[in-house]
């Protein structure tokens, strides 16, 4: 076949679409630099563009760069320093490099990959080291979801042996997590075969955190009725408020019984790296999960789940397939976790290790920590809002506008957090809490500056009061 012949050919040098499509990366990044006066409204071009069927011509490379540029600079993008909404990821630069180079490649680590395979296992030693956790084995995922799963179908199988195989039939099973877990535990033990319904919501402290006297409790009341605990959560920063449970005692609570204890640290746990008296005992977990791409700044998605025995993950999913032979009893990537398809999501944290070092990672981290107890002290200093009594355990700081006259805050805070997103100046959302609106920020963005987090307050009570005085 020659050249003109071959299908899927650009109308340019591909060398000429590359330098094309890093100039408007590099727009990006600049843009990113600084925070934005309102977010531009889609255009009617654009919007005309987007419902169009499926194109059977094509147009030129550069103007379909271009557009893919225009839509997403009309997009809400997480790595723009005011955005403290959810827990966003920040788009760090060499991990956007780092993806182009894994997709250029389009490994799959279902199997060996040789050096691909070698980088995720040296980086999933490297996020074990970080955060303090004798990691024996482990693999990237898609999500703190995926990560979640694959711990607890470990712990499925440990507690249950054989279920993987034989499904839990009559088998009554329980998993215990504070009462704020992230949702992505319901829908693993839904998905696992346990059911929603075991899954035991522990009270928690007046500082949100699991009361391990009361998990306590909650277990030995299900062993004496027959059901067998399968995993314990311990939530090392929950996504409502940043609390930090107790690992230590709810390790003691897990060791005493022989049950499996998994560490959700997919936001909180990087800080373990700078605060690790807040997280400790994480060490003797089972399992823990860490989303890179939350708290180590990198693009989505980049997601671990390790675990301190070795053979864990492999008991819960490895098989021999005619079509993926072992050599020498060495086990597959696939092995040890859900998916077969599996780019090199390692490479961008890889990469972003090497090319910062550990201790620029903490000093990030560092900063991120103090803007959330400078938001803190402002906000309990100006007599229009509300914060929590006790300073934030990590960078989430939920407060609450509460000007004289407003009899429902509730329904003021959630206009409130309407109209700041209209407005664009920053981008934060609401959190039900203790049946009250708040107004949630979270801090995990390297760009962000003191100014941006004071930002907050000024954008909340100049629109705040304009909504309490019936004002447009």
């Amino acid at each position: 076949m020659t050249e003109p012949d071959r299908p899927l050919r650009l109308d340019a040098p591909r060398e000429e679409a590359l330098e094309h499509a890093a100039k408007l990366v590099a727009e990006a990044w600049r843009s990113f630099d600084r925070p934005r006066p309102e977010e531009p409204p889609l255009d009617e071009g654009l919007r005309a563009l987007l419902q169009a069927g499926l194109p059977q011509e094509p147009v030129s490379v550069h103007e379909a760069l271009d557009d893919a540029a225009r839509a997403l600079d009309e997009s809400i993008a997480q790595p723009r320093p005011r955005y403290f909404a959810f827990i966003g990821s920040s788009g760090l630069e060499i991990g956007a490099l780092g993806d182009l180079l894994a997709s250029t490649y389009d490994m799959n680590l279902a199997v060996d990959a040789r050096a691909a395979t070698m980088i995720e296992q040296q980086a999933v030693g490297w996020v074990g080291e970080f955060v303090g956790y004798p990691a024996t084995n482990g693999a990237f995922t898609s999500g703190g979801t995926i990560s979640n799963m694959t711990a607890l179908a470990a712990a499925r199988e440990r507690a249950l042996p054989g279920s993987r195989a034989a499904g839990l039939g009559g088998l009554r099973a329980a998993v215990y997590a504070s009462a704020e877990v992230h949702y992505s535990i319901t829908r693993a033990v839904e998905l696992l075969g346990i059911g929603s319904d075991r899954l035991r919501d522990i009270p928690i402290d007046d500082e949100h955190r699991m009361r391990p006297e009361l998990l306590a409790e909650s277990i030995d009341r299900d062993v004496a009725d027959g059901v067998t605990p399968v995993a314990v959560i311990a939530t090392a920063g929950t996504t409502l408020t940043g609390a930090i449970d107790p690992v230590a005692p709810i390790a003691d609570v897990c060791e005493a019984r022989g049950i499996w204890l998994h560490v959700d640290g997919a936001y909180g746990l990087p800080a373990a790296s700078v605060v690790p008296d807040r997280f400790a005992g994480v060490e003797r977990a089972d399992s823990i999960s860490v989303d890179a791409h939350k708290w180590l700044y990198v693009p989505k998605a980049c997601s671990l789940a390790l675990v301190r025995e070795p053979g864990a993950l492999s008991q819960a999913f490895a098989h021999e397939e005619g079509y993926l032979p072992h050599q020498q009893h060495e086990l597959h990537a696939a092995d040890i976790t859900l998916e077969y398809s599996r780019p090199l999501r390692a490479l961008k944290l890889w990469l972003a290790f090497r090319a910062h070092g550990a201790e620029q990672f903490q000093e990030a981290i560092r900063r991120n920590l103090a803007e959330a107890q400078l938001l803190h002290r402002a906000a309990s200093d100006r007599p229009s809002f509300e914060a929590f009594d006790a300073p934030p355990h990590l960078s989430i700081v939920p407060l609450r506008h509460t000007p004289k006259g407003v009899d429902d805050l509730d329904a003021h805070n959630q206009s409130l957090a309407e109209a700041i997103q209209a407005d664009g100046r920053v981008y934060l959302a609401s959190a039900l809490i203790e049946g009250k609106i708040w107004l949630r920020p979270c801090f995990v963005n390297y760009r962000t500056t003191d100014d941006d987090v004071l930002a907050v307050l000024d954008v909340a009570e100049e629109l705040g009061e304009r909504i309490a005085k019936g004002s447009p």
